[in-house]
């Protein structure tokens, strides 16, 4: 440990704290767009408690043009309007902005897919009570789902936060640039090696934080 330089520690340090902003920011702002899409999505399906053809459709194309485009193409794509939007487009603020793009519709076909997990009879039995579509998806669907929805949380965090590392490509900032940056341009393998270590402990804490998370929340497990 006395071999480490300084520099390259303080570096390092620096680099986890741009990637964990990076990936919860995005992962929070994705969300903030992606569950009204999902919700969208699966209360206009033609199963849906409003079925809305046109509605469900736009949407459904939507996420699925954004969803074919791969992360760097999208990054490098996106690089007029990060610079419109925060007015520069490397760094680890810039990052967040073809991260939410590319995030959110991946996070809506989560919470179409979550939501449409809840039982039918539960939904017909809330209609049957009188409760209007707010409170079937507010009392109802996002409360039966929400095992579901913290489980596939766990997931997209897991995937924004891969989708950061490469944002190193275009000097995105955090470990993914520190590792391109020194380990391919330098040809220093030990930085690469100790930035990969850190992405994969990093995200093997979120994954065990939400798994917990899920478990506490299923009232399955409460009772």
């Amino acid at each position: 440990m006395s071999n480490i330089d300084p520099a390259v520690a303080i570096m390092i340090v620096k680099g986890i704290g741009e990637t964990l902003y990076m990936s919860v920011v995005s992962t929070i702002l994705a969300y903030v767009i992606g569950i009204p899409m999902g919700i969208t999505l699966t209360v206009t399906d033609k199963d849906g408690i409003h079925p809305n053809r046109f509605i469900y459709k736009i949407l459904d194309v939507i996420v699925n043009i954004v969803r074919s485009i791969p992360f760097l193409i999208g990054l490098m794509l996106l690089i007029p309007f990060t610079r419109w939007i925060v007015g520069r487009s490397y760094g680890s603020t810039a990052t967040i902005v073809p991260l939410v793009f590319c995030a959110a519709p991946f996070v809506a076909r989560l919470v179409e897919s979550s939501l449409k997990e809840v039982d039918a009879g539960v939904i017909e039995a809330a209609k049957s009570m009188g409760a209007s579509n707010w409170d079937i998806i507010g009392k109802v669907m996002l409360v039966e789902a929400r095992t579901s929805l913290v489980t596939e949380a766990t997931i997209a965090f897991g995937t924004i936060f891969g989708y950061s590392s490469m944002a190193g490509i275009v000097g995105g900032g955090g470990l993914g640039d520190i590792a391109i940056r020194y380990g391919y341009y330098r040809y220093e393998a030990g930085i690469m090696i100790v930035c990969v270590i850190l992405l994969v402990v990093l995200v093997q804490i979120f994954q065990t934080v939400g798994m917990f998370a899920a478990r506490k929340v299923d009232k399955r497990l409460t009772h």
